[in-house]
């Protein structure tokens, strides 16, 4: 992979999801150097001079400045952001048939480019556009990442946190499936500061009543933003920047990225969020959780529906 001695990230689309997770990782002083393509060159140009303006309060130096395809050639990452934005009442797969052709043709340009680092997906449906991605792109499956559900994992944590009046830090949770309306909370595994969630609900009937309203939030919580802001980015943006920094940093963290499974969870052939180890390398190793059999049913299903999205867009992939 190139760009090894320093930190170099590419952002493509600097819309609301990568300008936030731009102001976010110049704030952080993640990266040594942050270059930000899109077809508005303008608004581009505005947010380099906005954030370079800041950077002095930033926690360390970061190098920003507009770019084009040909910068992603010694990038250590390129995170895609850019696409058609989903709209109040349209699900994240609404959205696959256009996204996966401008997908196409932006993948091929960072290509052409020389890139040979690590691609971090957030454009929704993530999933499918990150299988797009690995399958144009030819990269290994280790270097191309979806954000996957590092937001409703986030979300969740942070629901049973203010259910049970404890720091999200103490709760320990986990979403998996697709990032979408087939997703599943993991409620064999979920703890409270090591105290397993099943049995804190024994000792507290009225409460087991709440888990599911729990989830539900959980699940629909981008359609409530949508609806109240016409779209979600700061949560997502801190989703972005906690793998990256994952990445740039080799933290060995596990998270609940877009990963591709080759018969991990008894699945093939597709991109899903599941506990993976983020190392310098990519997405070294997928962790499989054990599920109840409830569980994996339900992410038996999660997967299927995104074959099934998978098969109706592979003609795009090949054409």
């Amino acid at each position: 992979m190139k760009g090894t001695k320093g930190n170099k990230v590419v952002i493509v689309g600097d819309g609301a999801v990568g300008s936030s997770y731009a102001f976010a990782m110049v704030t952080k002083g993640i990266a040594d150097e942050l270059v930000i393509i899109d077809l508005n060159t303008d608004k581009v140009k505005g947010d380099v001079l906005d954030l370079n303006h800041g950077a002095p309060y930033a926690d360390s130096r970061v190098e920003i400045k507009p770019g084009e395809y040909q910068d992603c050639n010694d990038a250590d990452i390129v995170v895609i952001t850019a696409g058609a934005a989903q709209k109040p009442g349209e699900t994240r797969l609404d959205l696959v048939e256009k996204n996966t052709k401008i997908f196409k043709s932006i993948v091929t340009q960072i290509m052409e480019s020389g890139f040979d680092g690590i691609f971090l997906i957030a454009t929704n449906p993530v999933d499918i556009l990150t299988y797009v991605t690995y399958k144009v792109s030819g990269l290994p499956k280790e270097r191309v990442i979806g954000s996957g559900t590092i937001l409703d994992t986030a979300r969740f944590k942070y629901e049973l946190a203010e259910e049970f009046g404890v720091s999200p830090s103490s709760v320990h949770g986990q979403i998996i499936g697709e990032h979408g309306d087939s997703e599943l909370a993991v409620w064999s595994q979920a703890n409270i500061a090591g105290q397993p969630l099943f049995d804190i609900l024994k000792s507290d009937p009225e409460r087991e009543k709440r888990i599911e309203e729990i989830f539900v939030q959980t699940r629909d919580a981008a359609y409530d933003i949508i609806q109240a802001k016409g779209a979600t980015y700061y949560g997502i943006a801190m989703g972005l920047l906690h793998i990256t920094r994952a990445i740039l940093f080799n933290q060995k963290k596990v998270l609940t990225v877009s990963s591709y499974l080759e018969g991990e969870f008894g699945q093939n052939d597709v991109y899903i969020g599941v506990p993976t180890l983020i190392t310098r390398e990519g997405a070294e190793r997928i962790f499989e959780s054990p599920l109840s059999e409830d569980e994996q049913s339900k992410f038996n299903t999660s997967a299927q529906v995104l074959k099934d999205m998978q098969d109706k867009i592979k003609s795009h992939i090949i054409a």
